[in-house]
């Protein structure tokens, strides 16, 4: 982190704002947002509070954040997918950072899901920050939400240990998509496939091989779905709703097998995909019995 200090002469150049934050090298760019960096609300409180304290009365600062590895370490996150490009972002949710694919964090969730099993029949599953908020838009129960990062797996099956009766599988597309080819942990590094998975469930529904090779080879699942889109647009077609209808009943299928094998359970299961613009793309049928049914214990 650089620091410059300010006299009184540049208070109105500081926009009279006594400490001015600017992301440096390593922090992300929000190109949804004027390309401002991403540091998110309770980072830049966490910064000012923190940083105010050490001012002289009329004294300004201008403080660059600068995350030495972030344009690296970004490359192994889905941060683009939700328009962070060039870095990682400032926590907005906790003053620590966390290590979601730390066995230590899958206890903290286990303990988690425990606790809110003994309370409610029915759960809601969100695997990041970006699936926990859209739920809440969309009034669902604060109280119902857990995150799961991506020990989607493991938290499927302590649910039905725990006599959990339905979850709602609420999540990006680009995570979700690998339960239906029977992948249960989601970090990739572990294990991929979503190209695949997704060409397949097209070239199931009878899409044409030009196109199924242009979905295999997208970069991302973003960028496949954005080219089903272009499809659908350009020669009045309908292909983005069955073949991620089809997507979320195998989500659903076989996350339930599989709490179903581990456990000796049966749980219900829905789910609800979204794309990185926070825009629901598909329900399952039980993702929308279970989201109406949630929703009304929100009003």
């Amino acid at each position: 982190m650089e620091i410059q200090r300010h006299g009184d002469s540049e208070t109105k150049r500081q926009q009279n704002s006594p400490i001015l934050l600017k992301g440096g090298e390593g922090i992300g760019k929000q190109i949804n947002a004027d390309n401002q960096p991403a540091i998110y609300a309770y980072a830049r409180r966490l910064l000012l509070e923190n940083l105010s304290r050490w001012l002289q009365p009329g004294e300004q600062i201008e403080v660059t954040i600068v995350l030495p590895a972030g344009r690296a370490l970004a490359k192994r996150t889905s941060n683009a997918a939700f328009g962070v490009v060039e870095g990682l972002s400032l926590l907005g949710t906790s003053g620590i950072a966390q290590p979601l694919s730390a066995p230590g964090q899958l206890e903290v969730f286990r303990q988690v899901l425990q606790q809110k099993a003994g309370l409610y029949e029915a759960l809601v599953f969100c695997v990041g920050e970006n699936g926990l908020d859209l739920a809440k838009q969309l009034g669902i129960p604060s109280d119902r939400l857990i995150k799961t990062a991506n020990w989607l797996g493991s938290m499927l099956v302590e649910a039905g240990i725990q006599g959990v009766q339905s979850i709602l599988l609420f999540g990006y597309h680009g995570k979700l998509i690998k339960l239906a080819g029977g992948i249960f942990h989601t970090h990739h590094h572990v294990a991929d496939g979503r190209q695949e998975i997704l060409a397949a469930h097209c070239a199931s529904l009878g899409l044409s091989p030009p196109d199924v090779q242009v979905i295999l080879a997208s970069p991302t699942t973003e960028a496949a779905l954005k080219y089903l889109r272009e499809l659908d647009s350009q020669r009045e077609s309908h292909w983005v709703e069955p073949v991620y209808r089809t997507i979320a009943q195998h989500i659903d299928q076989r996350a339930a097998a599989y709490i179903q094998t581990h456990s000796d359970r049966s749980v219900a299961v829905g789910s609800v995909l979204f794309d990185r613009d926070r825009q629901i793309i598909v329900q399952s049928q039980t993702g929308t019995s279970l989201l109406s049914k949630l929703q009304t214990l929100g009003e």
